[in-house]
C-alpha cells in the first residue's frame, strides 16, 4: 500500500479560504433563464464549469443568501450570472459580489443579449475567457486536513446506515477534527428523541442552549407539518421507527464536542464539529421545507463552505453536487455491488467482521485526501451535478456564534 497523502495543492482565495476545485460557476437568477444557463454550461464537458440557480421570480432573502454563499465558495474561481431581465434577483449585482470576493465576475440579460442564441453564444465566450484566466492567474497553495470543511448527510437509509455507514463517517469526522479540520452534520429533524444526547455534547453553555433551541424548533416543525423524516424506503430497508433512524443518523456526527449551530449560508467561525440547522424559522407566511430532498441538503452544506461532502446511503443514491465533490458511502455490501459505478466507499466490511470501524474510518479519510488532491469522485466521473435552492425563511439574527467562549 502506498504512503497516505498528507497534503495537496489547492486554490487560494482572497478571504484566505482554500478550494479543492477551481470552477466557473454559471448562475441563473430565475427559472426562465435556466435553459440558457444550462446550455452555456453544457458546452464545456470538463468538470470545471457548473450551473446552479433559483427558480423563483419574486423576493426571497434565503435564496439570495444561498447564491451569494455559493459565489464565495472556495471551490469557485469565477462567476457568470445569467438573468432574463425582469426578475427580482439582479444578475449584475451577483457579478459585482463575485468581484468584491476577488473573483472574475460577469453578467448578461437574455432580454438584452439576443434571446436564446445570442445569450448562449455570449455566455460561452465569457466562460472560455474565464477558464483561460483561471488557468493563468489562480494561486496554488499547499492544503492539509486542517484546511478542510466536510459536510455530511444521509439519504436512502437502511439498517446498515446506523450500524456501519454513518458510524464510519462519524469516526472519520473524529479524525478530521483531531487533525484541526472542520466537520458539519445536518438533519436535525432526524434527531427526534435525542435532545439530551445532543445538548450534552455542546462545548459551552451557549452551545448547549442553542442546540436545545434548534432541536425544539425542529420538533415543533415536524408536529406542525404532521410528518417526521422517515420514508417507506427506510422501512423497507429494515428501520422500524423514527427513533431508530434518529440514533443511526446521529452516529455520523462522531463523538467530538459540538461548537454550535449553523444556518444556511453561514460558515463556521472556528474549527471543530458543527450542527447545521436547515429547518425553516417560524414566519407568518408559513413557507419553506426542511430537507425536501438530498440535493437541497447537500447544497446547504456547500453554502456553509464545505469543500467536500459525504452522502451516506444504505439503499443507494446517485446524486452529486454542482459545487462540492460528493463521496457516497454505504454500509450495505449488496448495495455497493449493485451500484459500484455510483458509490465511492463501502463500510460493509465492518458488519462482516473483515475490518474494524477504525480501519474503515482511516481508509475513508485517505479517500478524502485523494479526492482533495484531484481524484474525481464517482459522481464527478458521471457528471452528477445536482443542486436545489427552495423558497425558505431563516432569520440569521437569531444565531450569534461565540467560539471558545
Amino acid at each position: 500500500m502506498s504512503d497516505p497523502i498528507r497534503s495537496w495543492q489547492g486554490f487560494l482565495r482572497r478571504d484566505g479560504s482554500k478550494g479543492i476545485r477551481n470552477k466557473v460557476l454559471v448562475i441563473y437568477t430565475v427559472e426562465c433563464a435556466s435553459f440558457v444557463a444550462k446550455a452555456i454550461g453544457a458546452d464545456f464537458p470538463e468538470d470545471d464549469v457548473d450551473v446552479v440557480g433559483f427558480q423563483g421570480c419574486t423576493d426571497n432573502e434565503y435564496a439570495v443568501r444561498m447564491l451569494l454563499a455559493l459565489i464565495r465558495h472556495p471551490n469557485v474561481g469565477a462567476v457568470l450570472a445569467v438573468g432574463l431581465g425582469c426578475e427580482y434577483i439582479q444578475a449584475d449585482r451577483l457579478a459585482r459580489k463575485a468581484g468584491e470576493a476577488g473573483k472574475p465576475g460577469a453578467w448578461l440579460l437574455i432580454q438584452e443579449s439576443g434571446g436564446t442564441p445570442g445569450s448562449v453564444a455570449r455566455g460561452r465566450e465569457i466562460v472560455r475567457d474565464f477558464l483561460k484566466r483561471l488557468a493563468a492567474e489562480s494561486v496554488r497553495v499547499t492544503m492539509g486536513l486542517a484546511d478542510l470543511i466536510i459536510g455530511a448527510e444521509c439519504g436512502g437509509s437502511d439498517f446498515t446506515s446506523g450500524l456501519a455507514g454513518n458510524v464510519v463517517v462519524g469516526k472519520c469526522f473524529d479524525l478530521l477534527v483531531d487533525s484541526g479540520g472542520t466537520a458539519i452534520f445536518e438533519e436535525i429533524v432526524e434527531a427526534v428523541g435525542l435532545r439530551e444526547q445532543l445538548t450534552a455534547r455542546g462545548r459551552t453553555d451557549w452551545a448547549r442552549r442553542e442546540i436545545g433551541a434548534t432541536y425544539d424548533k425542529a420538533l415543533e416543525y415536524c408536529k406542525s407539518v404532521r410528518q417526521f423524516s422517515v420514508s417507506p424506503g427506510n422501512f423497507a430497508g429494515g428501520l422500524s421507527t423514527i427513533e431508530e433512524k434518529s440514533m443511526g443518523a446521529l452516529a455520523k456526527s462522531g463523538s467530538r464536542p459540538i461548537e454550535g449551530v449553523l444556518k444556511a449560508s453561514q460558515r463556521p467561525e472556528c474549527k471543530g464539529l458543527w450542527l447545521l440547522d436547515s429547518t425553516p424559522d417560524p414566519y407568518w407566511m408559513g413557507f419553506g421545507y426542511t430537507n425536501p430532498n438530498d440535493n437541497e441538503g447537500l447544497t446547504v452544506l456547500a453554502s456553509c463552505g464545505a469543500q467536500l461532502l459525504f452522502l451516506v446511503t444504505g439503499r443507494g443514491t446517485v446524486v452529486g453536487n454542482a459545487v462540492a465533490p460528493v463521496l457516497k458511502i454505504t454500509g450495505n455490501q449488496r448495495t455497493y455491488r449493485r451500484m459500484e459505478d455510483d458509490l465511492d466507499f463501502c463500510a460493509g466490511p465492518a458488519l462482516s467482521g473483515e475490518k474494524t470501524l477504525a480501519e474503515l474510518a482511516a481508509e475513508l479519510l485517505e479517500a478524502v485526501m485523494e479526492a482533495c488532491a484531484g481524484r474525481p469522485t464517482k459522481a464527478e466521473r458521471l457528471r452528477h451535478k445536482e443542486y436545489y435552492i427552495p423558497y425558505k425563511y431563516q432569520n440569521l439574527e437569531t444565531s450569534t456564534k461565540r467560539c471558545n467562549s
